[in-house]
């Protein structure tokens, strides 16, 4: 049997964090995208099952064209089971009107599983029940293949007291799991639980923000006679990209874009970039950032440049200097303000001495 584990897919995200509007409403659109092309992906490769670990949608007030999309993807292929566990982001009423036969839910009081032969499909949501009791009414039979399906972040200790979405991977060892299906990390990790099982969390779909960058996407399991293959599967429609790029030694604008266009050459100019300058610059160098920001916002989909450099000042060059510049310099290093307000004032402080537009 072929299996999709999915999660954190965040229908109708606002998207507003660096998009204007019109992008912010495409890429929500995208998201939505995202689950259908992973709907069409599963109808191709014989999937009969898609698990959904949480935050399926982002908030309580979800657009009735979203719900009409996810319920008419779910209604339209009686040939999967959809089986979705709800998360922090998700409420109750967002599946309105009868649930589909094909949609397979839990609740928050006992754990419930779903049974496809040999296979066994157990899940529990956080929210009733304090979190260190749910472990103990966990049975799951050894001869079994057993996915378990939990929303929340991984530990290995959790106080009584915790009622957040805290899993305690400990209290899960050698519970006859073979799979534990985990959502609420939006980025994918793997690793083994005990001697018998593994635990996954595979991501978000898309990636919303810069804290979600790389290829994002689901999990493909295919489980033969109890024993399991897994794929990571990328999906997304655009990716998340963070660079550094190191510009010391550069004096001008254009020295800077040289090092920019070698770093990002090779960039998928769908994407979503954010350009992070670091190194030391000299004092007269020059660089504007809105200037560069334009040329590539032009190119990509979207690029957003932000100046770590800190200020190569030899403070000898400046302290018996008689100009104006080396008054300027020596007053506002005298400052009792951070090295990054330092950096700011004096580069606008030269900038305004040259004559430059500030």
């Amino acid at each position: 049997m072929k299996i999709i584990h999915c999660s954190d897919l965040h229908l109708d995200s606002k998207m507003e964090a660096n998009l204007d509007r019109e992008k912010s409403k495409q890429r929500r659109n995208e998201i939505l995208l995202s689950f259908q092309k992973m709907i069409e992906f599963a109808n191709k490769n014989d999937v009969e099952i898609i698990i959904i670990a949480g935050d399926l949608f982002d908030k309580n007030k979800i657009s009735v064209k979203t719900k009409n999309i996810v319920r008419d993807a779910i209604i339209s292929n009686p040939q999967i089971n959809f089986i979705y566990l709800k998360g922090n982001h998700d409420e109750e009423n967002l599946i309105e009107g009868d649930i589909p036969e094909n949609l397979k839910l839990f609740n928050k009081y006992n754990w419930i599983s779903y049974r496809y032969e040999n296979i066994v499909i157990s899940g529990i949501e956080f929210g009733q029940r304090e979190n260190y009791e749910i472990y103990k009414t966990l049975m799951l039979n050894q001869n079994d293949f057993n996915i378990v399906i939990l929303h929340g972040q991984e530990a290995n200790y959790v106080d009584k007291k915790d009622k957040t979405e805290i899993i305690n991977l400990k209290e899960l060892k050698n519970k006859n799991i073979d799979y534990l299906a985990l959502g609420h990390v939006h980025k994918y990790k793997m690793e083994n639980l005990d001697n018998r099982g593994i635990y996954c969390y595979c991501g978000c779909l898309e990636g919303r923000g810069f804290d979600e960058c790389g290829d994002k996407g689901f999990m493909l399991l295919d489980i033969q006679d109890n024993n399991i293959k897994t794929k990571f599967i990328k999906n997304s429609i655009r990716n998340l990209e963070e660079i550094e790029i190191n510009i010391s030694g550069t004096m001008t604008t254009t020295e800077v874009k040289i090092r920019i266009d070698k770093q990002i050459e090779n960039i998928d100019k769908n994407n979503l970039v954010k350009v992070i300058l670091t190194g030391k610059v000299d004092i007269d160098s020059e660089r504007d950032i809105d200037y560069l920001s334009k040329i590539y916002n032009d190119e990509f989909y979207f690029l957003k440049i932000y100046d770590k450099t800190t200020l190569k000042i030899n403070y000898l060059d400046y302290e018996n200097t008689a100009s104006l510049k080396g008054e300027f310099i020596r007053l506002i290093l005298g400052e009792d303000i951070s090295e990054e307000e330092k950096k700011q004032i004096i580069m606008t402080g030269i900038r305004a001495l040259s004559n430059e537009e500030i």
